[in-house]
């Protein structure tokens, strides 16, 4: 008998590929180095890593567990159908954590491994959230199912041995569907993680990881409560130590907390506890960035916590500040004479504050677009405000609602990507939707308000050095590059063959060419705008009066503010909802300082309030067109 070698024993490969997507010229979207770790991808490497740990096929046939991030690293079918045949031809390719936009990618990566027999499974939002709101199996979902590709819906936590198991039998089902049950993840074995090697391939020594999931609230934009659910669950102090700890011992220190709203976690205080004792007592040089509620400095200690904890940016869901769009959202959670309050605390303590704003609400036109964007500018202390177009985003309840009523919807999932128009507006063409996103860039990061905010943050003590980066980042991305700034990455890579099915494959001497003057374009913009914001941090840094500047945004907050601010005095329902939260406060309203009659309700037809004169519900049900949610799809783990 001859011995066997451990050339020709089987090893089952599971290769595990966060997808991208592609750009107007059906190129894959990719960089030398993307912006951040996919979550969804963290946490399912960390349970296949645990299970290959676990032996889970047996001590005869050993788990490799292989990981890439499409927007980094180009994805070759032809040497990984070589490398699996190369150790036994067993093996599983898992698309994971695919969102909406990258579906038609996803389907076209695993279109190679198909033909070459090996198995494929896709997981991730864009399939959770339309078996979570939808009846009907979708014609891009059943094309997948047609080319023998293995669906799974929701969390992996408490599904992907069987996955593993029954791929190793050759015999993956065609659905998982694990959207009615939501695992504990309180005390994982195998929590979310990713290689150094891995991590370095994204800007910056960060990665990511969710100390909880799920939302309360009810936003009908929101993705997260439909396939999360609407039940928060959490890591406990404990998993989050553990996961801190193995990514220190490599050498990343920066994290992500991926969690919706964080501030929303029961546990935060103790998590922060543990993290304050890791930083403090330790010695751990540890950093956090978090996505919080627009009430989090109502917490108690949350935000003095938040400081001591490491955190140093805050993602905020502002969304909108005119509350008749709020409320048609759903999002009645949002208090505008709360925002210059929460702002103001964040900006105490000097950590950099991050906002989402959502244009294409039902009352939203490119004239109140402007304006809104204007008393932002003036009076709320942000650092940094991000755009998205409203996006019936599969998942959502704006998405069931529009999809039940047959109305039109754009049918390339590619186009939803927050970026892109993808249904009509009650109030704008198309035409004029677009323009207001693309334009809303330029209208907020002009030179006078780049330099505002520069003087603002040197105020208030937050790092003139950090902040150039990040200004850099989101003033440039979309008039640089063409994308939105959380799809941005440091040079683009483009491979001529690397293209969206049913394109033709261009000429290489076209392609070439149109590539370098691309890159060269992009060189030029990219340069300047980095020598711009220089000079104005140096101008601000020289400066000696520049540690007292003082304007409207900064100026403490105070009862009479309802007066006379444009962000409570822009239009009717604003003034109606500044009387309402000053009633509920406690604060005797005012008539309006500014020549408007005292703020008045009455009740319409069906007993709900509604504001005096012209017609709008405050406390209404969503309008008929209401659309999206941040990009925080990305940020969430289901296979």
């Amino acid at each position: 008998m001859t011995k066997r070698t451990r050339a020709d024993r089987p090893r089952f490969q599971f290769i595990l590929i966060k997808p991208s997507h592609y750009d107007k010229d059906g190129y894959v979207v990719q960089w030398v180095r993307s912006t951040m770790p996919s979550n969804s991808l963290a946490a399912v490497y960390g349970l296949a890593l645990g299970a290959a740990e676990r032996n889970l096929l047996g001590p005869d046939l050993p788990i490799d567990v292989h990981a890439m991030d499409e927007t980094n690293t180009r994805v070759k079918p032809r040497e990984i159908v070589r490398h699996i045949q190369k150790n036994g031809g067993l093996g599983l390719v898992g698309i994971v954590g695919a969102q909406s936009n990258e579906f038609p990618r996803a389907v076209d990566i695993a279109r190679p491994f198909r033909e070459a027999g090996i198995q494929v499974l896709i997981g991730g939002f864009h399939v959770s959230g339309c078996l979570a709101m939808l009846k009907d199996t979708q014609s891009d979902i059943k094309l997948a199912q047609d080319l023998g590709i293995c669906i799974y819906a929701g969390e992996a936590e408490e599904g992907l041995d069987e996955v593993i198991i029954d791929a190793a039998r050759g015999e993956l089902k065609p659905l998982y569907d694990h959207m009615k049950h939501l695992p504990d993840i309180g005390s994982v074995p195998s929590p979310p993680f990713l290689p150094y090697d891995f991590v370095t391939r994204t800007i910056g020594n960060t990665t990511s990881f969710d100390a909880g999931r799920g939302c309360p609230f009810q936003c009908s934009f929101c993705t997260i409560i439909n396939v999360q659910g609407r039940k928060s669950r959490y890591r406990t102090p404990d998993s989050v130590e553990q996961i801190l700890r193995m990514n220190y011992a490599q050498g990343v220190n920066r994290f992500f907390i991926t969690d919706d709203n964080f501030a929303r976690n029961s546990d935060w205080e103790a998590i922060y506890d543990r993290i304050i004792k890791l930083r403090e007592v330790d010695g751990m040089d540890i950093r956090f960035c978090i996505q919080v509620d627009t009430l989090c400095h109502k917490i108690p200690n949350f935000i003095d916590k938040s400081k001591r904890a490491g955190v140093t940016r805050v993602f905020i869901g502002l969304e909108n500040i005119n509350p008749e769009n709020l409320i048609a959202a759903k999002k009645r959670q949002n208090k505008i004479t709360e925002y210059r309050k929460m702002l103001l605390d964040w900006k105490r303590v000097g950590i950099m504050t991050y906002a989402g704003y959502i244009l294409g609400f039902p009352n939203d036109t490119p004239e109140s677009i402007r304006q809104d964007l204007e008393i932002i500018k003036h009076e709320l202390p942000l650092d940094v405000l991000e755009f998205f177009i409203l996006t019936p985003l599969p998942g959502s309840e704006d998405h069931k609602i529009l999809y039940e009523k047959g109305v039109w919807m754009d049918p390339d999932m590619n186009k939803y990507d927050v970026e892109h128009v993808c249904t009509a507006h009650p109030k704008m063409s198309k035409e004029e939707w677009e323009h207001a996103y693309q334009t809303a860039w330029g209208i907020y990061y002009t030179d006078e308000h780049l330099e505002t905010i520069i003087r603002r943050a040197h105020a208030t003590g937050i790092s003139l050095k950090s902040l150039k980066t990040v200004l850099f980042w989101f003033s440039g991305a979309v008039p640089t590059e063409g994308v939105h700034p959380l799809q941005w990455g440091i040079f683009r890579m483009k491979h001529r063959r690397d293209r969206r099915s049913g394109l033709p494959i261009e000429n290489p001497i076209v392609f070439y060419s149109k590539y370098a003057a691309d890159i060269a374009r992009k060189l030029f913009l990219a340069g300047k705008r980095w020598h711009h914001l220089s000079r104005l941090v140096k101008k601000v840094q020289s400066d000696p009066a520049a540690k007292f500047y003082k304007d409207e945004a900064l100026t403490p907050v105070a009862d009479e503010d309802a007066e006379h601010m444009g962000l409570y005095t822009q239009n009717e329902a604003a003034r109606v909802a500044v009387e309402r939260e000053l009633r509920v406060a406690g604060v005797k309203p005012k008539g309006s300082g500014n020549g408007q009659p005292a703020l008045t309700t009455k009740a319409n037809g069906n007993g709900k309030a509604a504001v005096a004169g012209n017609g709008h519900a405050a406390h209404g049900e969503a309008a008929e067109h209401p659309d999206q949610d941040r990009l925080t799809e990305n940020a969430a783990p289901p296979a």
